[in-house]
């Protein structure tokens, strides 16, 4: 039995034999896995495995726990560049910074903001991400070789709307990119084919309904924003006489194959429009708590059936904090106002951060489990946050950091080692990334509310001395 942990050691066939593994039914003692290539070959009692695979090479993992990786159903790889501009700025910030600073993005830099958002997702245990589609002119193929090179899972949306303000453009050509899209990336070990129309305001009802059965019928997803904001469903009112669920229930749009980022502003009638067409939410709780007018009903989505994933919207990649937000946030919002102390009882948020946000996805990931793809953490528990051990699915749902992340595994392989990848220069990258995003950010028609910390602290002395002085 080999005790001396070295990255080098899970590069070759072997059993991995931790303290913990999370599986499907919750976390199991004296379990293993066997890790050959891609996939995970068997899981089981660590006794029976030994005696299957008697050859077999044991990594002994004494106080860890090997986990699923985290699923971000909701991500911006392409903002990078710009993430503590929109700090404590009103709501619509993709109107004033994403837009202005994404239009202006070149494929090279666009390859540049996916690698360093691709790099933070795995610091954060992310082995998948669902990015919602670039404002950039084209450059999705730079975003790709990021996401590839970095080793992270990518689902990668075509953005395919048909409306330039009152300008409805031609539906043909749009529609000819996204069946390219499709085909292009099917197949494709790391990444999967997506359609998007960010918000359901930007395409005639025809496009929307169009879109969503091209993804139906390709057995992928169609995402969108959905009642994201107050002002984007009183927008949706005076624009459409409907509310932007209502609108995409109306366009034929909703469906198993529909993703809706956020959702935060649902009526009873639209909840259940969202349940009787088995469309998915994702859940971004942190998004809520940083520029949102509300937080998603999650739980309540949950008890009627509806899937829910957990997605961080580009705000922080960091899969155990979001866990801590999602049920935070339940907490906050609904269940102190009806004496609900459990609030799901953690272990929801557990499963959708993982395998719930896989099976929003359509991916076959998010669960240590035979046939699956071996996209997976190993996470140290010998720290004093979590010492004491009562219930373990609590513990990472509340206690856990990233800086227990010890190793990143994506299709099998060792992408990530103590926070940093083993293959390629990570420093060098944001060294490059440095220099470039102040020259973006700098050239950008950018427009802030709210001025930065130092200013805005400026501006309280100000007004206190003012004060005082009268």
């Amino acid at each position: 039995m080999t005790t001396t942990l070295n990255p080098r050691q899970f590069a070759q066939r072997c059993l991995l034999a931790p303290d913990w593994l999370l599986l499907a039914q919750g976390p199991g003692r004296e379990h293993a896995v066997v890790l050959d290539g891609a996939c995970f070959e068997a899981v089981g009692p660590l006794n029976e495995l030994r005696v299957r695979y008697p050859d077999l090479t044991v990594i002994d993992l004494p106080g860890k726990l090997i986990m699923p990786g985290f699923v971000d159903s909701h991500h911006h790889l392409t903002q990078a560049f710009g993430k503590a501009l929109v700090f404590g700025e009103p709501s619509e910030i993709f109107r004033r910074v994403w837009v202005p600073m994404e239009s202006g993005l070149t494929p090279d830099m666009l390859y540049l903001t996916a690698k360093l958002a691709s790099l933070e997702a795995l610091r954060g245990g992310f082995t998948t991400v669902c990015d919602a589609g670039t404002r950039a002119a084209e450059g999705l193929d730079a975003i790709a070789r990021a996401t590839t090179e970095v080793g992270l899972r990518c689902v990668l949306a075509q953005v395919c709307n048909d409306r330039r303000g009152s300008e409805v453009l031609d539906a043909a050509p749009i529609l000819a990119r996204a069946e390219q899209h499709i085909a292009g990336w099917q197949g494709q070990p790391l990444v999967t084919p997506s359609l998007a129309i960010p918000i359901p305001e930007i395409a005639t009802d025809a496009m929307l309904h169009r879109v969503s059965s091209l993804c139906a019928e390709a057995g992928i997803l169609f995402q969108t924003h959905a009642n994201e904001h107050l002002v984007a469903v009183e927008r949706s009112l005076e624009q459409r006489g409907l509310r932007p669920v209502e609108h995409l229930y109306q366009a034929g749009a909703l469906g198993p194959q529909a993703l809706l980022a956020h959702a935060t502003l649902l009526t009873p009638d639209e909840l259940m429009m969202l349940r009787d067409t088995d469309s998915a939410v994702s859940y971004n709780p942190v998004a809520s708590a940083w520029k949102g007018n509300a937080v998603a009903q999650a739980q309540m989505m949950r008890s009627l059936g509806i899937r829910v994933a957990l997605g961080t919207d580009g705000t922080r990649s960091d899969g155990f904090r979001l866990l801590d937000y999602a049920e935070a946030a339940q907490r906050f919002a609904f269940g102190m106002a009806v004496g609900d102390s459990s609030c799901g009882g953690g272990w929801p948020w557990l499963e959708q951060g993982t395998l719930g946000g896989a099976r929003v996805l359509g991916l076959n990931t998010g669960e240590i489990a035979a046939g699956k793809a071996a996209d997976f953490l190993l996470v140290d528990l010998d720290v004093p946050e979590l010492l004491p051990s009562w219930d373990l699915s609590w513990e990472l749902v509340r206690l856990a950091n990233r800086d227990q992340i010890q190793g990143v595994f994506v299709a099998g392989r060792l992408r990530l080692w103590q926070g940093w990848p083993l293959d390629w220069d990570a420093r060098a990258l944001m060294r490059e990334v440095n220099e470039l995003a102040k020259s973006v950010v700098s050239q950008a028609p950018i427009q802030k509310i709210h001025p930065d910390s130092t200013r805005h602290r400026e501006a309280e002395q100000e007004r206190q001395y003012r004060g005082a002085a009268s």
